[in-house]
């Protein structure tokens, strides 16, 4: 069963909260979304982690989804600030059987490495599903060409049955739980068609951020268990990742890496079972 809780984020802010099995024995696990995704992209994960008796709430963060949409605090530490924010609102504490594994994927990923470094007891261990270990800038230099390269399309307007249609074309193999998933990352508006909950300006200020963030720079401070999750096609497709992940597990004291391979960059929506068979050995570590 899944309870949606709205609960307060940084300066008040509601955050909007998917929460599996409150009562739940087992390790906690937040899990956090990748840019203009949302909180229900989780849903096959989260149910499976909720069946071996872990809570789990899954957000959607500011500007995503249900929350709030303010015209700020998309930078790194206003987003980590409001995942300390909602811990607290749970009852999740360090020191407590209520100590969570954070777990993110793609931008989220980025987010929890930072939740880690700039918020040292947020969590017990934390998991990196396909993100969190490449740096745009040095597939970029130039932010106006990250910019043209990773903005997003224009979908306002398009009618509603017609994104589904694509959804389900590009991803034929996975369960009904993602695709309902990535459907529920835009607004379907009363004439039939939609609007993504982000905002395409919002969109290019969290890209920017993501652009000048550097994970390289924070390995070292990370002080708790990592679980890297990459997702490949396999053979040279894959040489730039496994550079990063290279790096990232040389210079992390803690890791381990499960590579999903082949699989789409939402692998908690293709591989939900898989995923949360994964966080549950991860939890339990």
């Amino acid at each position: 069963m899944v309870v949606d809780v709205m609960l307060a984020g940084t300066g008040g802010i509601g955050l909007a909260v998917r929460h599996w099995n409150p009562e739940g024995t087992g390790v906690p696990v937040l899990a956090v979304h990748g840019l203009a995704s949302n909180a229900r992209l989780w849903d096959g994960t989260a149910a499976a982690l909720a069946e071996l008796g872990h809570p789990v709430a899954a957000v959607d963060l500011r500007g995503h989804g249900r929350s709030a949409k303010p015209d700020d605090g998309y930078d790194f530490g206003t987003v980590t600030a409001d995942l300390v924010a909602l811990q607290q609102a749970l009852g999740w504490r360090p020191g407590s059987d209520r100590h969570p594994l954070v777990v993110g994927q793609s931008w989220g990923a980025n987010v929890v490495l930072e939740l880690a470094v700039r918020h040292p007891d947020a969590a017990r261990s934390i998991a990196l599903v396909d993100g969190g270990t490449i740096e745009l800038s040095s597939h970029f230099p130039r932010w106006e060409d990250a910019e043209a390269a990773l903005a997003p399309p224009v979908l306002e307007g398009m009618a509603a049955a017609d994104f589904e249609a694509a959804v389900r074309r590009m991803h034929p193999d996975w369960p009904e739980s993602g695709i309902a998933g990535t459907l529920a990352n835009v607004e379907v508006r009363a004439e039939g068609t939609i609007r993504p909950w982000l905002t395409r300006a919002r969109h290019l200020t969290i890209l920017r951020h993501l652009w000048e963030h550097r994970p390289s720079e924070h390995y070292a401070l990370v002080q708790v268990p990592v679980v890297l999750v990459p997702a490949g096609q396999g053979g040279d497709a894959d040489a730039d990742k496994r550079a990063s992940i290279a790096r990232a597990e040389t210079a992390l004291a803690r890791v381990c890496t499960q590579w999903f391979v082949p699989a789409d960059h939402d692998i908690h929506a293709q591989f939900p079972d898989a995923l949360a068979d994964l966080l549950d050995e991860a939890a339990g570590a």
